[in-house]
C-alpha cells in the first residue's frame, strides 16, 4: 500500500511525514512536491507533482492507495488545483483521498471557505472514498508574532473578543496520520479544533504572564491592522485577507467546542501555554 502526501516540503507535510514514518515503514510513502530537490531529505521515495501541469500528476499517483490531500497554499487558484490533483487521482485509481479543509467549511463565513466548499463538492462526487479532515487555525498563525509582540510592546490584531479554538500543526498533523493508519474513516468530515479557546487578550496575557512584562492586546479597525500588517513586510493583498480573517474570528469563525480533535489522536491538543512557551525560546 503506497500512501502519497501533497505538499510534503511544507510544514504540515513536512510533519505528516515524519510521524508516518513511525507508524508504518517509510517505503511505504511517496512525498509528492513542486521541486523535488527540497525533498531530499524527507527519507522517502520523491515524485514530482505540480498541481497547475496535470501531466505531472497521473505519473505521481501512480500505484498510490491513500492520498492525503493538503489544500494548496494558493487562494483563489486552489479550486482549479484541487481539481486537477482530484481528477488525476480518479483515473490512477486512488482507493481513498483524505482532505485538509477549514472548520466548518460548508457554514464558515471565512472568504478562503468558498474553495474548500467547491473541492469537498467535487470529492464527494468522484466516486471516491474520501474522508474531511475541517482543519481549524493552527496555533502557530497567532503564536508566530509573539517575538515581535514582545519587541514591540503590544499584541496587535483585529478579532476583538472572539474566541479561537486553535490547535498546533502537530496535532493537525497527528489527525491525518491516524486516519492514514487506522479504519473506519471513510465518508467522514472531522470538524478539527483545540479542545481549549482563548480570545487575543487571553492570549496576551499569557505571553505577559510568561515574559514578565505588560503586554496589552490592542484590537484595531480591519483596514488599520491591514496598514499595520503591509508595514512590517507582508504584501498588502495577503495582509487584507489576514486582517479580514480575523474580523471573521471576531464573529466566532475560528470556534468549535466539539474536541474531536482530541478523540481522534487519543490525547489532549497541545495547551496555549505550551504553544507561546515555544514560541518565544
Amino acid at each position: 500500500m503506497k500512501i502519497a502526501i501533497t505538499g510534503a516540503t511544507g510544514q504540515l507535510g513536512r510533519l505528516v511525514i515524519e510521524k508516518l514514518k513511525a507508524r508504518t515503514s517509510a517505503d511505504q510513502l511517496v512525498a509528492l512536491v513542486r521541486n523535488p530537490a527540497k525533498a531530499a531529505d524527507l527519507g522517502v521515495e520523491v515524485r514530482e507533482a505540480d498541481y497547475n501541469q496535470p501531466a505531472t500528476l497521473s505519473a505521481a499517483l501512480a500505484g498510490v492507495e491513500k492520498l492525503l490531500l493538503i489544500s494548496s497554499s494558493e487562494v483563489g487558484q486552489r479550486a482549479t488545483q484541487h481539481h486537477n490533483v482530484l481528477e488525476a487521482a480518479r483515473q490512477a485509481g486512488v482507493r481513498h483521498i483524505i482532505y485538509t479543509s477549514v472548520l466548518h467549511a460548508d457554514t464558515s463565513p471565512l472568504s478562503l471557505a468558498e474553495e474548500h466548499r467547491a473541492t469537498e463538492a467535487e470529492l464527494k462526487a468522484s466516486g471516491v472514498a474520501y474522508t474531511l479532515l475541517r482543519n481549524g487555525w493552527y496555533t502557530e498563525n497567532y503564536t508566530g508574532s509573539v517575538p515581535g509582540a514582545v519587541a514591540g510592546g503590544a499584541f496587535i490584531g483585529s478579532a476583538r473578543n472572539g474566541r479561537i479554538s486553535s490547535a498546533t500543526r502537530s496535532d493537525f498533523a497527528d489527525a491525518a496520520v491516524t486516519v492514514l493508519t487506522t479504519p473506519g474513516h471513510e465518508g467522514k468530515a472531522y470538524e478539527l479544533a483545540g479542545d481549549d479557546s482563548y480570545t487575543l487578550s487571553e492570549l496576551a496575557a499569557e505571553i505577559s504572564r510568561q515574559t514578565g512584562k505588560n503586554i496589552p492586546y490592542r484590537d484595531l479597525p480591519v483596514a488599520d491592522y491591514a496598514a499595520a500588517l503591509a508595514g512590517f513586510g507582508i504584501p498588502e493583498g495577503f495582509a487584507h485577507s489576514l486582517a479580514s480573517l480575523d474580523a471573521d474570528a471576531a464573529g466566532g469563525a475560528l470556534y468549535d467546542d466539539s474536541r474531536q480533535l482530541s478523540r481522534l489522536i487519543g490525547r489532549p491538543t497541545t495547551p496555549l501555554s505550551e504553544a507561546v512557551a515555544a514560541a518565544l525560546r
